[in-house]
């Protein structure tokens, strides 16, 4: 049976099971513009941040490949899509309270002492491995470590050659020896005919294999799964893994072209894989990508509830008793509808299935009386 629609109310009388007849939920203040002001001043000193740092990191632009031009101006647009956004974002009063619990929780030394392997283990399980994700479906969670793991190497080597940071310079010009600098510094040699020399020079081939099955199981299920029809937008959750498969196929075809084709065809398919590159990379700061900057964050809040239970400061339900969430968490919840204006913040007190019997008292109470 669906539960009837109705305004959320204010928390209910101790008194009174039912509680209050409903009334408006206040809505809440648009931004001010000193934010949108404030996060376009993040940008643009982000964005010349990056600029320095690929002069300086290419050595006063002397191994900066002129060919990749456009793949670091999109860095560079990237940059600043992130920092503006970013600043949006925590400007708010829900993300800013977390993040601001979350680096308070990072940087605790109580924290440290209690539990000195947490962050380390939540680095590793939340960020790496993405258990969460398992709980939901194993094949989700292979899916998304495959794409995962395939856009970290890509990152990895694509970023520092964008930027003139990794240089490979042959030893002499018959032999396959190579050399791989770093900043000008020389890291390691090694030859080009080796097993190491291949997985230098196929590394971006790797992360193609390692993002097209992942990439292609999530496009299959958008297509399959009901759920996922229902909400999804082309735009928001189509596109990404489209780019992502564009950019995986034309760069295996790069190296098909100059190993079986000796070029041909090359040429056309570096312009388009240019393309589908640089439009992913502007589209992140704007689009579902953005989930990867803002996952870190998260971090910080894993560990802000971690700290809680470790204390064991558990809360529970004001009316069956069962146990909610760390205390710390839900006065925080609490603090940010306080912020929000939103004047029902003592619903935090009741566990999810005690709030549909409350509400449901109060239809029953003050409503649907009114037919009778």
């Amino acid at each position: 049976m669906t539960e009837p629609p109705a305004p959320l109310t204010a928390p209910p009388d101790a008194s009174s099971p039912a509680g209050p007849p409903p009334g408006p939920v206040t809505a809440a203040a648009p931004a001010p513009p000193s934010v949108a002001l404030r996060a376009s001043l993040a940008g643009t000193a982000v964005s010349l941040l990056l600029v320095l740092a690929i002069v300086f990191g290419s050595r006063l632009l002397k191994d900066f490949d002129s060919a990749l031009l456009p793949y670091a101006v999109a860095t560079v647009f990237l940059a600043f899509g992130v920092a503006y956004r970013y600043t949006v974002w925590i400007s708010s009063p829900g993300a800013r309270r977390l993040f601001k619990q979350g680096w308070r929780s990072l940087f605790s030394a109580v924290n440290f002492r209690k539990a000195p392997t947490a962050l380390p283990r939540m680095i590793a399980t939340y960020l790496g491995f993405q258990k969460f994700l398992g709980a939901r479906s194993h094949a989700r969670w292979a899916a998304h470590q495959l794409i995962f793991w395939g856009c970290v190497l890509a990152a990895a080597i694509t970023f520092p050659l964008t930027w003139g940071w990794f240089t490979f310079t042959a030893e002499s010009g018959a032999g396959p020896g190579y050399e791989m600098r770093i900043w000008g510094f020389r890291i390691l040699g090694f030859d080009s005919l080796s097993l190491a020399g291949w997985l230098m020079f196929h590394g971006l081939d790797i992360a193609a294999v390692l993002v097209i099955p992942g990439a292609s199981y999530f496009l299959w299920r958008r297509m399959k799964d009901r759920g996922a029809i229902t909400g999804q937008r082309f735009g928001y959750d189509l596109v990404p893994l489209i780019a992502l498969i564009v950019i995986s196929v034309t760069g295996l075809l790069l190296t098909f072209s100059s190993i079986f084709l000796h070029g041909g065809g090359y040429q056309f398919l570096a312009v388009l894989h240019m393309v589908a590159v640089v439009f992913t990379l502007i589209y992140i700061p704007f689009g579902k990508f953005f989930h990867i900057v803002q996952r870190p964050a998260a971090v910080g809040m894993q560990l802000f509830k971690y700290t809680g239970r470790q204390d064991e400061q558990v809360f529970v339900c004001k009316r069956c008793g069962e146990p909610i969430d760390t205390a710390p968490y839900v006065e925080n919840l609490r603090g940010t509808m306080r912020d929000l204006k939103l004047d029902f913040d003592a619903w935090a007190a009741y566990c999810p299935r005690c709030k549909r019997v409350l509400r449901g008292s109060a239809y029953l109470g003050h409503v649907k009386k009114g037919f009778k």
